[in-house]
């Protein structure tokens, strides 16, 4: 009786490992700091202020007061299934001009929009069509009616404020 029940415990184990094996959570994809293309950092250049700077790569992602003539754009994107990614870009300033820039592999923005949908399993497209029956009861008729016109504003608004006592 003891070895049956045992058994039975064992098939069911095993099943539920199974199971578990074949249904997993979805995970979202998680996109992270500042995305930074390979053609934006080749528009940076040597001397450029640090708006310039600012308007082609954003806000920085870290700045440091111990370090203000530095800025980190760091940028992070994981995905089930796949090696999470992550990417740094630094520039360097000296005073207000840019001095240089140190950045891992950067991939072009098409690269990188092509990497957002890869993977990806797109339903099948609905057929959208309508009946010619069905076309005709639901146009709009030849002629609508006009609105009724507004009644004329006032000549005069009264006061915002009551008068003090």
């Amino acid at each position: 009786m003891l070895t049956l029940s045992l058994v039975g415990c064992s098939s069911v184990d095993s099943a539920s490992n199974r199971l578990v094996s074949v249904v997993t959570p979805y995970k979202i994809d998680i996109v992270q700091g500042n995305f930074v293309s390979r053609e934006q950092a080749a528009a940076l250049q040597p001397g450029m202020s640090r708006a310039q700077v600012r308007d082609i790569l954003g806000t920085p992602l870290l700045t440091s007061i111990f370090h203000a003539d530095r800025w980190d754009y760091v940028f992070t994107f994981k995905r089930q299934g796949i090696e999470p990614q992550a990417r740094r870009v630094t520039v360097f300033f000296n005073g207000d001009a840019l001095l240089r820039t140190e950045a891992d592999a950067l991939p072009s923005e098409a690269e990188f929009v092509a990497s957002l949908d890869s993977g990806r399993r797109l339903g099948k497209v609905p057929l959208l069509d309508m009946p010619p029956d069905s076309l005709n009861a639901a146009s709009v008729p030849a002629k609508v009616a006009a609105p009724e016109p507004l009644p004329p504003l006032p000549a005069s608004y009264p006061p915002l404020e009551s008068p003090a006592r």
